[in-house]
């Protein structure tokens, strides 16, 4: 059985990966990622596209990128995730993989969508206790750093850190410490099936849109 994940670039996606490749006996066929087309970045993380890449290249996993206009109406976006869920299904995909962890609108807008594409959704890490998940995160080597947060929640010092130990004990208590609400964002620079880490630097932090950015390199 061929499946394929959402990968967004951060932490939840790269363990609901190492989960389901547990479940599933091997790695994915894609890792389907939406990029802001403008910007060529992740779309939300801001991630660049060349650091996409190399994830994909540790991973050992092709990348499958839906390209997005800025702004993307929801019927754009909904119209290229059709077109990228048909050729996930075309090559063999039958299970898409999410790394959705507590937010029940967001995981029944995905169940909808593909109630009637002939691939399965599934949430491998739904429901679990986020500060134990946080913990086990680092605990099982996933590295991360802090792509984007939101400055009304969060302090813009924070951004470019890494998610680790340090880090969540700076977090305020209403603060969820996987950043499900949309507190933070993150890139993961390794993880247990990355061949190796990606190095990366950081460097100019900008405010766009409402939110705080660090711009991430390539550190070689």
């Amino acid at each position: 059985m061929e499946w394929a994940i959402s990968w967004s670039s951060g932490k939840d996606s790269a363990f609901a990966f190492w989960v389901a490749e547990k479940m599933y006996g091997k790695k994915p066929k894609f890792l389907l990622t939406s990029i802001n087309q403008e910007r060529s970045r992740v779309s939300m993380h801001g991630v660049r596209e060349e650091l996409l890449d190399l994830q994909g290249d540790r991973a050992g996993v092709p990348l499958l990128k839906v390209r997005l206009p800025e702004p993307c109406p929801m019927e754009v976006y909904e119209a290229e995730m059709d077109i990228a869920c048909a050729q996930l299904k075309e090559s063999g995909v039958e299970i898409l993989v999410f790394g959705d962890l507590f937010l029940q609108d967001i995981r029944d807008y995905r169940e909808k969508k593909l109630a009637n594409s002939g691939i399965r959704p599934v949430f491998p890490i739904w429901g679990r206790d986020t500060k134990q998940l946080a913990l086990d995160m680092i605990a099982n080597g996933f590295k991360a750093k802090i792509s984007t947060l939101n400055p009304k929640i969060l302090s813009p010092d924070l951004v470019g850190l890494d998610f680790d130990l340090d880090f969540l004990q700076k977090l305020p208590a209403t603060v969820d410490p996987c950043g499900e609400n949309g507190e933070f964002h993150t890139i993961v620079y390794d993880a247990p099936f990355f061949s190796r880490p990606i190095p990366i630097r950081l460097g100019e932090i900008v405010e766009r849109s409402g939110f705080t950015y660090a711009d991430l390199l390539t550190a070689s």
